[in-house]
């Protein structure tokens, strides 16, 4: 039986509910009749961003929409992450930079530099969603009053571009993408504040990276604009490539996105790293990351097994362990495509969950791999591990 929260399914009922053929929305989003078929009975996973979003296009809706978000996972630990962005939401939006929060004081500034600092090397590098979700809203608000004062203030705002940065990355994993669209507002206005160009760089390729879906056009235009900004560091300028390049391959235009990698990967050889731990926990640029994106975008162009080739080449080991994570997530998704690396691409993706559960757990195209892989299977099919993904996924099929 078919999930009750699939994509497939309320990818139909806004079809029937806007009156539309399955031809017709086929044709508009670009795809074929018996894909789109395939998709609404489940048997086919949306599997890219650029499926999504052309259905989203075709059926007058935003993307987010169609994915059923929030989800609900299989224990109240997994669904934690959130409920703490409640709390980051009035964070984000109580106060801006420049104004001191009323009320209680801010605490000690060694107790506050000791939450950024286990905001930045622990919890965002882990992909703990909950973690962050729960230190942010306190953290915000000390960090607000110390960058409102002269006492601390410079370190402050660097601190508040690091913790703008996380919130926004929490909604925009957890699908809430207003939030996230907030975060960026706030990461470009510390920057005002700030008036150093390297922190404007990253303000600029912020901006970018967390636009809309629905903006892909002007996705790349802005991402395109932060790789040339002349006093920017080649952090932000290689990350503006990536970002780039993902637009580009969103829209089907794998040529110009390769373009870009390719650019990134020049930027990353000319900084010499395997990864660059500079701005604050925002970015991770360098050989490994650009490597990760290329796998990546791979899978966006549906490139199938063939990403392993490119996945053999990254220095996995040698960036935080949220892009690990990414790395198998990616590779597991790719290998998932085709039957005979069905069994390889589980095991990247469980490798994935090991190392980044909340990561894994929240991420729209693997939970769709995932449900569909299973619904597909005979009941004994693929094993307990697959059936045990899917249940802590919250998409093992009723019944």
């Amino acid at each position: 039986m078919e999930h009750e929260d699939s994509t497939g399914r309320r990818i139909r009922e806004i079809r029937l509910w806007r009156g539309l053929a399955l031809r017709t929305v086929a044709e508009l989003a670009g795809i074929s009749f018996s894909n789109l078929g395939k998709i609404e009975r489940g048997e086919r996973p949306v599997n890219n961003r650029l499926v999504l979003e052309a259905l989203a296009t075709a059926l007058r809706v935003t993307p987010s929409e169609l994915t059923g978000r929030p989800w609900t996972l299989a224990s109240a630990a997994q669904n934690q992450p959130q409920a703490a962005l409640v709390e980051v939401e009035a964070a984000l939006t109580e106060w801006w930079p420049g104004e001191a929060p009323d009320g209680a004081a801010a605490r000690a500034w060694p107790e506050v530099l000791a939450d950024l600092r286990l905001l930045i090397g622990k919890l965002r590098p882990s992909s703990d969603y909950a973690g962050q979700g729960e230190l942010l809203p306190r953290l915000l608000r000390d960090l607000l009053i110390y960058a409102a004062s002269d006492q601390h203030r410079t370190v402050a705002l660097r601190g508040l571009m690091g913790a703008y940065h996380a919130a926004a990355n929490v909604a925009a994993r957890l699908g809430v993408q207003q939030l996230a669209y907030i975060g960026a507002e706030r990461v470009s206005q510390v920057a005002q504040l700030l008036d150093e160009p390297e922190w404007l760089g990253v303000a600029a390729w912020t901006r970018a990276h967390f636009i809309s879906s629905i903006s892909r056009d002007r996705q790349y235009r802005l991402a395109v604009a932060a790789a040339e900004l002349p006093d920017a560091r080649l952090e932000s300028r290689g990350m503006s490539h990536l970002t780039a390049a993902l637009a580009a391959a969103a829209r089907g235009d794998t040529s110009t996105a390769h373009t870009h990698l390719d650019e990134a990967a020049r930027m990353a050889e000319l900084l010499d790293l395997d990864n660059s731990s500079w701005g604050d926990g925002t970015m991770n640029f360098g050989r490994a990351n650009v490597g990760i994106w290329r796998v990546a975008i791979g899978v966006e162009a549906g490139d199938g097994a063939k990403v392993a080739e490119d996945a053999d080449k990254v220095p996995w080991q040698a960036i935080t362990i949220s892009r690990q994570g990414a790395y198998w997530m990616e590779l597991g998704r790719a290998l998932l495509g085709e039957r005979k690396t069905r069994d390889r691409g589980l095991a990247a993706l469980l490798k994935a969950e090991e190392l980044t559960p909340q990561q894994v757990q929240n991420n729209l195209f693997v939970r769709e791999s995932i449900a569909s892989l299973l619904r597909q299977a005979r009941r004994d099919a693929g094993g307990q591990e697959l059936r045990r993904l899917a249940w802590r996924m919250g998409v093992a099929p009723n019944g």
